[in-house]
């Protein structure tokens, strides 16, 4: 498999952490207790990772003890209940909107701590992005909670931290055991929190228990998995622009199962989004610079610097005209 099929590859199988995302929204308003957010962000976290954890049988070790508990407390722990407070306080396409400020926010921290300068193309299709994004899902009349505003921008620079600090520190083992401990750190976090905030667990029907057993498996396990192999194989820049596929899947479940409209400032909106998306990844800025390379740029005779004549110049000049003088019938 050559090297731009298998960047390809990485990007498609990292899109299914924000395709799940997207689809979790859906499930969560549809099928899930309401108003139990804390709860249902722990049984999202710890179930899913203790399950992980009984494939692989790997326990941390030395310092990644400490370092799984600041993972998970950033990425699953703390970034799980902002979420749903930014969810609580703002209209979804507000909360949707701020959340795309999160690719310009990873360049940023990636290059700050591991020195890892974003791409013109990774910058650009962050801004494009998030423009597409709300065109997507802002709509007129929206309220601006400085709460919801607060914990949305919160959850961006946590979760931006743990994204890069996961490149930074080069975790030692798979995916698996790897998203293993940090949901099984920051469900131990979210338990206790749960219970004292929201109080004994709902009854769950079973509409519910399916809900939750989509949400545990794909919204959650796979999702980590591919979103935490994203990471560790690419640009920290380049995965967190995938992470706008998530507003993308969630208007269109919408559009098809909940009869949301959709017109053409959704239909542009979306466009840009994928647009930012694919110019941010690797195999797409690859393809830029081997196509630059083919082809570089014509300079025109008026855009060459112009350069005063020396007298090095002139001596060959000086030469053929002492030596053309003495051929007989030639000219100067």
């Amino acid at each position: 498999m050559s090297s731009m099929e298998d960047k390809w590859r990485i990007s498609l199988f990292t899109a299914l952490a924000p395709a799940a995302w997207g689809s979790s929204y859906f499930v969560t308003a549809h099928f899930l207790p309401p108003d139990r957010p804390l709860f249902a962000a722990a049984v999202r976290a710890l179930p899913v990772g203790l399950v992980l954890l009984g494939f692989t049988r790997t326990l941390p070790s030395g310092s990644w003890w400490w370092k799984s508990l600041v993972l998970g407390t950033l990425n699953i722990g703390v970034f799980f209940p902002l979420i749903f407070i930014a969810a609580y306080h703002l209209p979804g396409g507000l909360a949707a909107t701020l959340t795309a400020t999160s690719p310009i926010a990873v360049m940023l921290v990636a290059w700050a701590l591991i020195a890892e300068r974003p791409a013109l193309l990774s910058l650009a299709g962050a801004v494009v992005g998030m423009a597409g994004v709300g065109m997507l899902v802002l709509q007129d009349g929206i309220h601006v909670d400085p709460i919801g505003v607060a914990a949305s921008l919160g959850a961006v620079g946590i979760s931006s931290l743990g994204y890069v600090l996961v490149k930074r520190w080069h975790p030692p083992v798979g995916m698996l055991t790897f998203a293993a401990w940090q949901l099984i750190a920051g469900g131990l976090m979210l338990v206790p929190v749960a219970a004292v905030v929201e109080g004994a667990p709902p009854a769950l029907d079973a509409r519910a228990v399916g809900g939750f057993l989509y949400i545990c498996v794909f919204g959650t396990g796979l999702a980590y998995v591919a979103w935490f192999t994203g990471l560790r194989r690419m640009p920290a820049g380049a995965v967190a622009l995938i992470g706008l596929v998530n507003p993308v899947v969630g208007t269109l479940l919408g559009i098809g199962f909940a009869g949301e409209a959709f017109g053409a400032t959704q239909l542009l909106g979306m466009a840009l989004v994928l647009g930012g998306v694919l110019s941010g990844q690797p195999a797409v800025q690859e393809l830029v610079r081997r196509r630059a390379r083919r082809h570089p740029p014509t300079v025109l005779a008026a855009d060459q610097p112009t350069r005063t004549l020396t007298e090095r110049d002139l001596v060959p000049v000086s030469v053929s005209m002492t030596r053309n003088s003495l051929i007989p019938g030639r000219e100067v």
